[in-house]
């Protein structure tokens, strides 16, 4: 299950396919050191997304794969 209070590394760990979902939220800098060191409420905060609907999308994601 992913949180707000996750770090984008430890989505794309996860699964390197989470990549077009916060590229389609506007997040173009998955490789930025920052993506290794700031939650994604922070991240989201930073870029003016919606970080819950972009958690839920990110679960959504993780619940259909299975």
């Amino acid at each position: 299950m992913v949180t707000k209070d996750m770090r984008i590394s430890e989505i794309l760990e996860m699964d390197r396919n989470t990549a077009p979902i916060f590229m389609e939220a506007g997040m173009h800098c998955l490789g930025c050191a920052m993506a290794s060191m700031e939650s994604m409420e922070q991240a989201c905060a930073v870029h003016g997304i919606d970080v819950n609907a972009l958690v839920d999308r990110l679960n959504e994601f993780f619940d259909n794969k299975e």
